[in-house]
């Protein structure tokens, strides 16, 4: 049976170094990257300045089309690339159908002024002190720059709005494969841990492990745009990007381990091929397969 393409009359696509706007173009449409990049970026005296880098699920153009404004920043192909583009029409229909897609976008637009504020900051105390900031970014909020993971989906054919947690063209859902547990227990070697090491992620093919220390660790990928990382960091494991850079928590109260996908993460969360609720924390136990989009990790507690 065929996959079902719910974006196909919504998809738009870019060649390498296709601009898809410029500062001062009418904001008619947002755009979510179905593959591919894009760059949003300034130009200041000649020299182009990057704001951010777009990835699969990210959203752009959103604040322009909101306001009914010209775009602010140049947005542009940095690889081939295929687009979701919504206009205002299309984009009311979403709001009005799904109250979590506007949810979805509050939280990430409220991500991105965090992160505006904390340059705002170095900026200002750099020049203070006489120093150029360490951010190499605007200290501004671009009109155009999607938050990481944003999943917003239009409406199918029939006009309904179709659950945002579902991606066309996303990975299918994680299946039961168990990892080996005696390969993951043969990986930890006392020694090697760092202290206060309680529990461990293993990669499937266990070669990469992360040691959990603290009773809350972020899991994700590196945002280059903000300079975090999350204390998993599966940017090495997902090279298809199946991962939104901030995609679940895991969480140790009371001796009980819980994981919580936040919410836009991009292709979904699994417990051992269990679709998590965006949102709600569930369970984690020694022996567990956490799947994470295309990314699968073997859970074990360490005793002692």
């Amino acid at each position: 049976m065929a996959t079902p393409q719910p974006f196909k009359d919504f998809i738009v696509r870019y060649r390498k170094g296709d601009v898809i706007y410029a500062t001062g173009d009418p904001g008619t449409e947002m755009y979510i990257v179905q593959s591919g990049a894009v760059e949003i970026y300034k130009e200041s005296d000649g020299a182009r300045v990057s704001l951010a880098v777009m990835e699969r699920g990210d959203f752009f153009g959103e604040m322009a089309l909101i306001e009914s404004a010209p775009h602010s920043s140049n947005a542009a192909a940095i690889e081939d690339c295929e687009l979701i583009e919504i206009n205002s029409t299309l984009f009311d229909k979403m709001i009005k159908g799904n109250i979590e897609i506007a949810v979805r976008m509050l939280r990430k637009l409220s991500i991105r002024l965090r992160d505006a504020l904390r340059r705002l900051e170095e900026v200002s105390i750099a020049a203070a002190s006489g120093h150029r900031a360490p951010s190499t970014t605007l200290p501004e909020i671009p009109d155009m720059e999607g938050p990481p993971s944003a999943s917003l989906t239009p409406p199918s054919h029939d006009g309904t709005v179709m659950d945002p947690g579902g991606e066309a063209g996303a990975p299918a859902a994680a299946g039961t494969e168990e990892l080996s547990e005696s390969a993951a227990l043969r990986a930890l070697p006392p020694g090697e841990r760092p202290s206060g090491c309680h529990a461990v992620l293993l990669s499937e093919d266990g070669k990469e492990m992360f040691h959990i220390i603290s009773t809350k660790a972020a899991i994700g990928r590196f945002d280059p745009v903000t300079g975090l990382k999350p204390e998993v960091d599966l940017s090495a494991l997902d090279l298809n990007r199946s991962v939104s850079r901030h995609h679940a928590r895991l969480t140790l109260e009371g001796g009980v381990y819980n994981v919580t996908e936040e919410v836009g993460a991009l292709n979904g969360t699994f417990i051992n091929g269990k679709k998590l609720v965006s949102g709600k924390s569930t369970r984690l136990r020694s022996g567990d397969v956490l799947s994470l989009g295309m990314v699968k990790l073997f859970f074990q507690e360490i005793s002692g």
